[in-house]
């Protein structure tokens, strides 16, 4: 059980300490920006990342367990996931840390393409745990699109 809460929970220190570094910057810098009807209440956020990372952790667990621990085998399926946690975990400090638009941006695009790969390179390992990543595939479709409009309606912010 110890694995498993360990994989589990990893996820969510990068998450929290993205949060807590940047957390004065959200109320002040954040909520000038011009951002679309459609975004999400500031709210929302840490409820669904708290769900998201708690899957894709115990996704982790189960593939790292299914291909016994740090095998070869391992190494691309987790080695995957681990470089996209990288940028998930580098987005927070690019948008709310240092106002780089232009980096957030790129960074999630990038995000985007390893957390499909990460996905891909699961399915054929531990379906279940491809399907775990699936709400967080699409979380990162809307927060993708959410840095756009955001990095196209704040020109200042560029």
């Amino acid at each position: 059980w110890a694995y498993t809460l360990g994989f589990t929970v990893l996820p969510h220190v990068g998450g929290f300490l993205g949060w807590f570094i940047n957390r004065k910057e959200t109320p002040v810098w954040y909520e000038k920006l011009k951002k679309p009807s459609w975004c999400p209440s500031r709210r929302i956020f840490p409820v669904a990342w708290t769900v998201l990372y708690t899957g894709m952790g115990y996704a982790s667990y189960l593939i790292w367990n299914d291909l016994g621990g740090c095998s070869s085998k391992a190494i691309i399926p987790l080695g995957l996931y681990g470089a996209q946690l990288a940028l998930n975990w580098a987005w927070p400090p690019f948008f709310f840390g240092a106002h780089n638009l232009k980096m957030a941006l790129i960074d999630i695009l990038c995000l985007d393409g390893l957390a499909i790969g990460t996905v891909c390179s699961w399915y054929s390992i531990n379906k279940v745990a491809a399907l775990l990543l699936v709400p967080y595939l699409g979380w990162l479709a809307m927060a993708t699109c959410l840095t756009i409009r955001i990095w196209k309606d704040n020109p200042e912010q560029k």
